[in-house]
């Protein structure tokens, strides 16, 4: 055999090992499922404070067509992380009710490892877990109803292929990270007291007052709430008196009392200047928090009504359900304080105030040293999204140009 049969050989021998693939020729055949999160979002993480193994919370809003992507730092508060656009989704405002009327759901609806789906039909999904406890109660069907790529929906949340990759990523890496289920709430607008008045007129009004208290329980904590389902109704951080486990969703409620919510203190890993004169008006954290607190409202008293839960105050336990607010259960601060994590829109968050550094202290005269430290505060007004045209539940809406899917509800996971 001659020496140039013999290099042809090994050249294509070579070639073939590095077409078959190699652990570190960078091969683009990876599954969809494994890929890895972009060094711009490694990045992006890291400047956050967040780790890639941290758990994670999704909000849905419909009307703004926006998913959000919130993570969970070392003082366990949630800090935004980003907003993506969802591409579309089918139906109208309002929780799905029945198998065929291709509604996207609303609720509050838990994720675990097993409904995800890297196998899906439409590039990589996860279950929402339709119907949950609330909806089996109160008699909804349906299945296999999804967060997915493909941007097309019946049903669905439908985000872009390469949305819906990273989004699966962040969900697959806090389970690595040893989170066992993550919420996500979908909801169909912000649950702002504009919004709320806006649609006062719409048949899902009450429901959707018993969604804004989960929505103003994190806005407040930042930190996911509890949701149990009980007389057929979601109950918010509620904690039950003499009775453990999980209720039955069709019977009555437990008593219960409410559990204390903790407002989120956007300056509790700041460092203050010790060294402030005592008659300087800034002297203390206490007294610069004193002017985003929340204002203090008095606990209602217990209150019946057909199929709505009764909120109990603090310190009366009952059993029967409480009456759903017709506005948020607090009020905002004139001042909003910022939020951490990124770039927020809400109506009531806690969002945009810049504070201005402490001045060095030269070695001067006593009323020198007392000079003022400047704070700016930069309110931000959430935008309000156009409101959708009513009719045609059955054409896919969103922020994209997409047409109308022929497949019914989601395949379930594998």
């Amino acid at each position: 055999m001659s020496v140039k049969i013999v290099i042809r050989f090994a050249l294509l021998a070579a070639t073939a090992v590095l077409l078959g693939g190699c652990p570190f020729g960078g091969s683009t055949d990876v599954l969809p499922a494994l890929k890895q999160l972009s060094p711009e979002t490694q990045a992006l993480l890291a400047k956050s404070g967040m780790t890639q193994e941290s758990p994670i919370f999704v909000r849905i809003f419909k009307e703004e067509s926006q998913l959000e992507i919130w993570k969970e730092k070392p003082d366990k508060r949630f800090y935004l992380f980003k907003t993506y656009p969802i591409c579309t989704f089918s139906g109208e405002l309002g929780p799905k009710v029945a198998t065929g009327d291709k509604q996207s759901p609303e609720g509050f609806y838990t994720i675990t490892p097993g409904q995800m789906n890297p196998n899906s039909q439409f590039h990589l999904a996860w279950n929402m877990g339709f119907p949950n406890a609330y909806d089996k109660a109160n008699g909804r069907t349906g299945s296999a109803l999804m967060v997915h790529g493909d941007c097309r929906s019946a049903g669905c949340y439908a985000m872009t292929d390469a949305l819906i990759e990273e989004i699966y990523a962040l969900a697959r890496e806090s389970f690595a990270g040893g989170q066992t289920k993550f919420q996500v709430h979908a909801f169909p607008f912000r649950m702002t007291d504009e919004n709320m008045k806006r649609h006062r007129e719409s048949k899902w009004i009450s429901f959707w007052r018993t969604l804004k208290t989960g929505y103003d329980d994190f806005e407040i904590s930042r930190i996911p709430p509890k949701v149990s389902v009980c007389s057929r109704n979601y109950l918010v951080n509620a904690n039950f008196i003499g009775f453990e486990g999980v209720p039955d969703p069709s019977a009555d409620c437990p008593a219960y009392r409410r559990a204390p919510i903790e407002p989120f203190n956007p300056f509790a890993n700041q460092v203050m200047a010790s060294n402030a004169p005592a008659s300087s008006p800034v002297t203390t954290q206490a007294s610069r928090l004193a002017s985003y607190a929340p204002a203090a409202t008095p606990a209602p008293k217990p209150q019946t009504a057909a199929g709505a839960p009764q909120r109990a105050a603090a310190s009366q336990p009952t059993a029967a359900i409480p009456a759903q607010p017709a506005a948020s259960a607090w009020t905002a601060p004139a001042q909003p304080a910022p939020r951490g994590g990124g770039n927020e829109a809400s109506g009531v968050s806690l969002a945009g105030a810049v504070t201005a550094p402490f001045p060095p202290r030269p070695v001067v005269a006593q009323q020198q040293q007392q000079q003022q430290t400047a704070a700016t505060l930069n309110a931000e007004e959430p935008q309000a999204a156009p409101e959708k045209k009513p009719g045609e539940p059955e054409v896919t809406r969103g922020m994209h140009n997409v047409v109308e899917s022929s497949k019914s509800d989601m395949m379930p996971a594998r």
